[in-house]
């Protein structure tokens, strides 16, 4: 039995990180471990599905999925608090979260795999961690078949020539509206690390690591890049601010890219599960989505609408209600 937690996952993988920016934040003991060759028989033994990252307990338990890994993990170590103690402001972190792990992650894969630089620099680095290190010929082979693989893949996420405009503007706005938003705090909340901060700084540190998102983040949003250097070994500098101070710069972000764009997609594509649909189309703000139904986002919706069930208040439904939110959150 290990004293410490054991994460197996990769650099590579927006979930993965998260769940180590928040061990670290936590200062919980752990040894962090890239799924390879030379441990796959030790992940294929604690691994209920083939996904990243994988946690074993001290006690040799498993958990997988980066979010119920930082609930699960969280009422073990509540202190530091990633939740504000302020009921509406914690339910709208834990929905800023929801929307970096399904739409942040939009960002993130479409522009790893859209554009041949993008591309080659992911595939090459996968394929390193694959082989173990593999150099020459062995990690250009490895590289081409993991390129070949996943670039076809990029519509699992809903990218295709109509909707990949949009993922790119939405991308773009957010890092514009995030480095306003941190212009005078060092994490989305305040000044210490929320539930909000590992979710959406996951998506935006795979990006910085990419040629093409991370050029455009450092052009545009200085700011961004210093949150995102940050969140690699987060610190608690203070407390959560109220909602009267984080609301000039945080609701363009809630209303813009949860409310106009994020929650109405995840609607249709709940429906469009619930209803056995090979297709979801729809008009968003940004224009007209269509793409292949996501099975698993309609679980994840269902959690967040439970969520919001077991929190509304007039306060908190007031504040949605105001954002547009409210309306997609209703089961």
């Amino acid at each position: 039995m290990s004293a410490k937690f054991r994460i197996f996952g990769s650099e590579m993988s927006p979930y993965s990180v998260k769940v180590r920016s928040y061990f670290r934040y936590k200062g919980i003991a752990h040894e962090w471990i890239v799924r390879g060759p030379a441990n796959q028989a030790e992940y294929a033994k604690h691994a209920k599905l083939p996904l990243i990252p994988l946690v074993v307990t001290p006690d040799e338990k498993a958990l997988q999925d980066s979010t119920p890994i930082l609930e699960a993990i969280e009422e073990k170590f509540p202190q530091p608090a990633i939740h504000p103690s302020e009921p509406v402001l914690a339910f709208l972190s834990a929905l800023l979260e929801e929307w970096a792990d399904e739409w942040g992650n939009k960002w993130m894969f479409h522009l790893r795999w859209a554009r041949p630089a993008d591309q080659d620099s992911a595939a090459e680095r996968i394929a390193r961690d694959m082989t173990g290190g593999a150099s020459g010929d062995a990690l250009a082979k490895a590289a081409a078949a993991v390129k070949e693989r996943m670039v076809p893949r990029v519509g699992f996420v809903g990218s295709n020539a109509q909707t990949a405009p949009q993922i790119e503007q939405s991308y773009r706005e957010t890092l514009a509206q995030l480095d306003e938003h941190l212009a005078s705090r060092p994490y989305l909340l305040g000044a210490r690390p929320g539930f909000a901060d590992f979710g959406v700084w996951a998506q935006l540190y795979e990006c910085w690591t990419d040629p093409t998102p991370g050029a455009w983040m450092r052009e545009r949003a200085p700011r961004v890049v210093a949150y995102v250097k940050r969140m690699l070994d987060p610190k608690a500098h203070g407390a959560f601010e109220s909602w009267a101070t984080l609301e000039p710069t945080l609701a363009p972000i809630l209303s813009q890219q949860v409310a106009a764009l994020f929650l109405p997609w995840s609607d249709a594509n709940a429906r469009a599960i619930a209803e056995n649909a090979e297709e979801l189309s729809l008009e968003l703000a940004s224009g007209k989505w269509t793409q292949k139904p996501q099975k698993y986002h309609a679980r994840s919706l269902a959690a967040l609408r439970a969520r919001y069930a077991a929190a509304r208040s007039p306060a908190l439904d007031e504040l949605l209600e105001k954002l547009g939110c409210a309306r997609w959150l209703v089961a």
